[in-house]
């Protein structure tokens, strides 16, 4: 299978042919569309209501959810129990949580799993359907690489694909993890899909350019269906909202598809992953955005994309949309009179509706909509800004 070029004159020559084989004008002509998609703005915006003024679309057979992240949660100096038990009074459908493998084995020979009952255990309580993340290698969440130490004697290398043939142990490690994990949870009646890895063949973000061969995730969809043969398998993909992301992983993942593209080729639901705006640089007062999200190409993308994942006959979710703010820091800042430009309320109401009507127009049902963030969102109330989780309570009000 082909490898991306490694080294620094290794990739000024790929990056050169790609310019001679795309031409001078379709490049002016792509600079210019990627330069409408930046915009300058002050990172701390004053609080407003508008988000109680938006229309609410109607969600019809959609169910509503969203994602938690214990580590998050302790990040942001919260009781992880507390803070979701706080999440479940809200009347949403479903819940997305994940067994973190260097949680569950963090020596060798453990398997603790009590992280993940005690949030199994919750949902169950509260009646909510749950998507469980068994790995291994990614899941979501920064850092989003939670291989256990003694399962990585070497760091995984930069710039190749990582295959069964390549990691052969590492594999036959991760197949065992969720093979195991599916056993041990698939008693519980919430559970209504695996999800297997994260954005799974994607590089991992600007951090890291290795990536999961497309086998090497087919291994352990496999290892999980055998496990339980009644439950779908859930992929993930980011769709990129800006022509400046979506060139470069194009490129990056030419050859064999990035993670949208293999998900549909592999798994019984697809689930889409999408941040409208988010932060480049920070200078001062004022960041450097990525918002083009609601640009026209955007749009005629996410609607191509939607179609596709039709017409190849997979269930589709949107796993990840943006409802806190992504920063050009990796923990979402949160001052205390303002907001964060990226992400305020009323952009969690907009995105839903934005997504709604693209399902609608493609003739595309989304199984659910889960919203990303909600530890945020506590975070913020505990700090006196109720605006995120009354934003929350509205949508599920209204939709």
């Amino acid at each position: 299978m082909a490898r991306i070029p490694t080294g620094p004159a290794r990739r000024r020559r790929g990056a050169l042919r790609l310019a001679a084989r795309l031409g001078p004008g379709v490049l002016l002509s792509a600079a210019a569309v990627a330069a409408s998609e930046l915009r300058v703005a002050r990172s701390r915006q004053p609080p407003t209501d508008c988000w109680r003024g938006i229309a609410i679309e109607p969600r019809g057979t959609t169910q509503l959810g969203l994602s938690f992240r214990p580590r998050q949660a302790e990040a942001f100096g919260l009781d992880p129990r507390a803070c979701l038990a706080r999440l479940l009074d809200y009347p949403f459908e479903v819940l997305r949580v994940s067994a973190y493998w260097d949680r569950v084995e963090p020596e060798p020979a453990a398997f603790r799993t009590d992280e993940v009952d005690w949030q199994l255990e919750l949902a169950a309580r509260a009646g909510r359907s749950v998507v469980l993340g068994v790995g291994a290698v990614k899941s979501f969440g920064y850092p989003e690489l939670f291989i256990p130490s003694h399962r990585l004697p070497r760091p995984l290398p930069e710039g190749r694909l990582i295959t069964p043939s390549s990691h052969p142990e590492l594999l036959a490690a991760a197949v065992a993890h969720v093979r195991k994990l599916v056993e041990h949870c698939r008693t519980r009646a919430g559970i209504v899909a695996w999800q297997v890895e994260h954005e799974a063949v994607d590089p991992l973000g600007m951090e890291h350019s290795w990536r999961l061969s497309s086998a090497f995730v087919a291994a352990e969809v496999g290892a999980v269906r055998q496990a339980d043969p009644s439950r779908p398998v859930l992929l993930n993909g980011f769709l990129p909202t800006s022509l400046a992301v979506a060139i470069p992983q194009r490129w990056r993942t030419r050859d064999q598809g990035d993670s949208v593209e293999v998900a549909t080729r592999l798994a019984d639901i697809v689930g889409l992953d999408h941040y409208p705006c988010h932060a480049l640089l920070a200078r001062g007062s004022r960041s450097l955005y990525l918002d083009g999200a609601e640009r026209p190409w955007q749009r005629r993308r996410r609607l191509s994309t939607l179609r596709r994942i039709r017409a190849a006959g997979r269930r589709l979710m949107v796993t990840e949309a943006q409802a806190e703010p992504w920063e050009a820091v990796t923990l979402p800042p949160s001052p205390a009179t303002h907001r964060m430009a990226s992400c305020p309320p009323e952009r969690l109401l907009t995105t839903y509706n934005q997504w709604v009507r693209d399902a609608r127009a493609a003739g595309s049902a989304l199984d659910a909509y889960l919203l990303w963030g909600a530890e945020y969102w506590v975070m913020r109330a505990d700090a006196g800004d109720s605006g995120y989780l009354d934003a929350f309570a509205r949508l599920l009000e209204l939709a």
